[in-house]
């Protein structure tokens, strides 16, 4: 990397509102929460809502560049056509405060939540969806003239999964099926269905078109990577299948995008009757998936591949571990084979570890992926290890 690039290079960490903020009344999830009875209920997850400044600074003093956070639609858009200007005034002074700090806001729009009357009302899939993301994002481009970075969706081939949950809204039905990011159990997530990939990749343009239209933000949207392999020689063709499904279309949709948004963690196999369930060892994550920093250097290099050559923004990578010593060697390698890419000629823009916060991990609060651990009964921040290292590594530039 040259000096310049080293420079512009973000050094960050990222969070989601519902996984933070507290009290999303209003959302699909919150629903959800309530009616799957072995999903733990968010409640007021981390009140990053009110903390938000002590959390960026804790970031910002750390020696971190970058905050990835979002903006909740189920706050902004409480009723069908009503947007809240208190909310976007709240999500203003977010921006704001990051920007003060020294930090660059890198804005997601929207991060697995959505508003309970719009999923009532057909949700993604329904006659009316693209209008409603649409005339949201149009109302949000209102606050957004300075960020120099926006996410349009997150994770679209993992939430083309979670559309599944959509039904519990609807009737008194719960799906038997647990959240993407827990794979302890045996468990393997469904391919999406043509039709959710299909809505989502329309979402995601006609976004991208309002974003440039009336910002000048970088806009890109974020995949889950997912480093699949061959079990053996002969899955290969197995394998080009279902790393299409799941992975590959979403990263041809963003060939037109200003950067597409890596987010890897860990690696699985494939076979002739698909994704391998992870077997069980005490070597695992928090979340069942096995310990393979290598996963970030293999993402990376497969969406320059396959984008054919878009920019790359880490927007999530790390570690569901108890144990912070693990998760400073994990984010190590991690940095050291995305460093490897870039010496190898990738365009690079920055690293948001995930996350920066301990927070609801969808239905599940044992993970703890945190730079920062929180008391959740008196809401105390308390700066891991991790944290100061990672921030030394973004003062030197690299691993």
């Amino acid at each position: 990397m040259t000096e310049a690039s080293t420079a512009a290079f973000l050094w960050g960490a990222a969070t989601a509102p519902h996984q933070i903020e507290g009290n999303n009344l209003n959302s699909d999830w919150w629903v959800y929460e309530q009616r799957m009875p072995h999903f733990n209920p968010s409640g007021d997850a981390v009140d990053s809502y009110h903390r938000y400044e002590e959390d960026m600074r804790l970031l910002a003093d750390a020696g971190l560049t970058a905050y990835r956070f979002g903006i909740e639609w189920a706050r902004v858009e409480p009723l069908p056509g009503a947007f809240s200007l208190a909310e976007l005034a709240h999500y203003r002074r977010m921006i704001d405060t990051a920007l003060s700090l020294g930090l660059t806001p890198v804005v997601t729009l929207h991060h697995f939540s959505s508003p309970r009357w719009f999923i009532e009302e057909g949700g993604w899939l329904g006659d009316t969806a693209l209008e409603r993301f649409s005339a949201y994002v149009t109302r949000v481009c209102d606050i957004l003239h300075d960020v120099p970075w926006v996410c349009t969706i997150n994770e679209p081939n993992m939430f083309a999964f979670m559309m599944l949950m959509a039904g519990a809204i609807n009737s008194d039905a719960v799906p038997e099926m647990d959240t993407p990011t827990m794979q302890e159990g045996g468990f393997v997530l469904p391919l999406p269905t043509p039709a959710a990939t299909q809505r989502l990749v329309e979402a995601h343009h006609a976004a991208r078109a309002i974003v440039r239209e009336h910002t000048t933000a970088a806009v890109g949207w974020t995949i889950a990577n997912l480093a699949l392999y061959a079990a053996a020689p002969e899955n290969e063709q197995r394998l080009r299948t279902e790393r299409y499904a799941r992975e590959d279309v979403f990263l041809e949709a963003a060939r037109g995008d200003d950067f597409v948004g890596v987010q890897a963690y860990s690696t699985q196999a494939v076979d002739d009757n698909g994704l391998v369930p992870n077997p069980p060892s005490p070597d695992n994550t928090l979340v069942g998936t096995p310990y393979r920093p290598d996963a970030l250097g293999i993402a990376v290099r497969h969406a320059w591949e396959v984008t054919s050559g878009v920019p790359i923004l880490v927007t999530e990578n790390g570690i569901a571990t108890a144990d912070d010593t693990r998760r400073i060697a994990y984010t190590f390698e991690a940095l050291r084979h995305l460093f490897d890419a870039i010496d190898d000629g990738l365009d690079v823009c920055g690293y948001l570890h995930w996350s920066a916060l301990d927070n609801f991990e969808w239905g599940h609060w044992e993970p703890t992926f945190g730079l920062i651990a929180v008391d959740r009964t008196t809401f105390a921040r308390t700066p891991k290890p991790s944290l100061e290292w990672l921030g030394e590594v973004a003062q030197r530039g690299r691993p």
